[in-house]
Formats: C-alpha cells, sequence, structure tokens
C-alpha cells in the first residue's frame, strides 16, 4: 500500500516539474506560448504566432492593444462611409513612429496621414521589423526611412468595374508600396527596379516574401499589370490556413 503511494507521488511531482518546466519553456519562447499575448518581437513562423497575426485582421481592439504593447503610436478616428465602403476601423499613425529611437524605425508613410485598418498599420510596423529592415541591411548595406504608396482608401470593386467583388481598399484594409526611400538618400521603386539581377531587385523581391508572412493577401508585378508597379498588401480575412502571395 506504503509502494503504491509512493508510485502515486513521484508520478504527480514528476508531473508538476514537467508543467513548471513546460511553462518555464514557453516564456523563454512566446511565439509557441498560446497564452502569450503577439509581440513586435516575436518572429513570423512560430508554432503559435501565424494564428496570432491572422487574429489581428478579426479583432480590432486586440490589433491596438498590439500596437500598444509595442509603442506605436496611432490616432483612432471615427467610422465613416456607408453599405460596402462603410469603415468602421480607421485610424492614422503618428509621425513619430520613424524617429530613429522609436520601436519601428521606418514607420513613416508618404503620402502623410493615410488612414487604413488597425490590421494593415500592425502589419507594416511587422513587416518592416522583420522583413524590409533585415533585407535592406542584409543586402543594401542600409535601412528604410519611409515607405512611399499610392494610397489606402478607394471605394471601388477589384479592377475598378461596375461589378464584381469590392476591394480591400473600399474599407481602407489595404495599402499599396510604391518605393522604399533609404537612409543614404537613394529610393527603391518597384517599377522599375522589380526586374534585373541587381541588388535593389532582389530587396524587392526578398520585401514581397516577407510580406507574405504578415499580410493576408500580397499581389506583386509577378501576379499581372496591374501591380506591375506596386505591391499590394491587405489584410483580408481567410477562411484557409495562410493568404495569398504572388
Amino acid at each position: 500500500m506504503r509502494f503504491a503511494l509512493d508510485r502515486w507521488l513521484l508520478a504527480g511531482l514528476v508531473l508538476i516539474a514537467a508543467v513548471a518546466g513546460g511553462r518555464a519553456w514557453l516564456r523563454e519562447h512566446p511565439s509557441y506560448d498560446p497564452w502569450a499575448p503577439l509581440r513586435l518581437a516575436d518572429a513570423p513562423g512560430g508554432w503559435m504566432t501565424d494564428g496570432k497575426i491572422a487574429s489581428l485582421r478579426s479583432d480590432p481592439s486586440e490589433c491596438r492593444a498590439f500596437l500598444r504593447r509595442s509603442g506605436i503610436a496611432f490616432t483612432q478616428l471615427d467610422p465613416v462611409g456607408e453599405g460596402s465602403c462603410r469603415r468602421e476601423d480607421r485610424q492614422v499613425l503618428a509621425a513619430t513612429n520613424a524617429a530613429p529611437g522609436g520601436a519601428t524605425p521606418g514607420l513613416a508613410l508618404r503620402p502623410t496621414g493615410a488612414q487604413a485598418t488597425c490590421a494593415v498599420d500592425a502589419g507594416l510596423a511587422r513587416w518592416l521589423r522583420h522583413g524590409v529592415q533585415p533585407a535592406a541591411e542584409r543586402i543594401l548595406r542600409t535601412r528604410v526611412v519611409a515607405l512611399e504608396h499610392y494610397g489606402t482608401s478607394n471605394c471601388r470593386r477589384i479592377g475598378g468595374g461596375s461589378n464584381g467583388n469590392w476591394s480591400e481598399h473600399a474599407t481602407g484594409n489595404a495599402i499599396d508600396i510604391a518605393a522604399f526611400v533609404l537612409d543614404d538618400g537613394r529610393r527603391i521603386v518597384v517599377r522599375p527596379d522589380w526586374v534585373g539581377d541587381d541588388d535593389a531587385a532582389d530587396f524587392l523581391h526578398q520585401a514581397r516574401d516577407a510580406a507574405c508572412l504578415e499580410f493576408g493577401t500580397v499581389l506583386s508585378p509577378d501576379y499581372n499589370a496591374a501591380h506591375a508597379d506596386h505591391l499590394h498588401l491587405d489584410q483580408a480575412r481567410r477562411s484557409f490556413a495562410g493568404g495569398v502571395c504572388r
């Protein structure tokens, strides 16, 4: 009887130690912890990180909590529009985010004042941190200080016609990136720099690939002629794993 009790006690102690060890390991590896909130520093591709990134697209309040945790300043705006162009989730990033000492250097949009969903802003911040800046430093030996864009919101259908599905731009849930402004004064422009075998083309392709880990949809010049001069990034919710990356 005593022997059986000792075995059960030993098994319980081993289980407690395993649980404690597991929790300690998760604290050191938050990208695998389902209970840890998403952080800007969490690299994409972790066991749980991709799901946390996807959850920002459907939960603006959690998305804004992520921005606040990450030290990214923004101003939430009142809803506008009607019908399919109703924009409930609307905000603008603060210019202070572009400061060299900020949480995400380079998070400056030109033209300024772009109004997008929280998920788009969160995607941009994470894309810069984990994809754009590392590629710029590795390939171009400098950093990105600003992103030039063609806009975020436009009440239209895909392709601009009168029929078909509504574009993610209709609700400000997308942004079209046209160029990257570098700290050394150079500009890497999607057209014409996409085509070639030089560093600029290599950087643009790696930036596109990295965006696919942070956005629901990424469309590049490889997709069609309509995207020859920009990278279309949007945060459309997907019913399947991953997103659209072309």
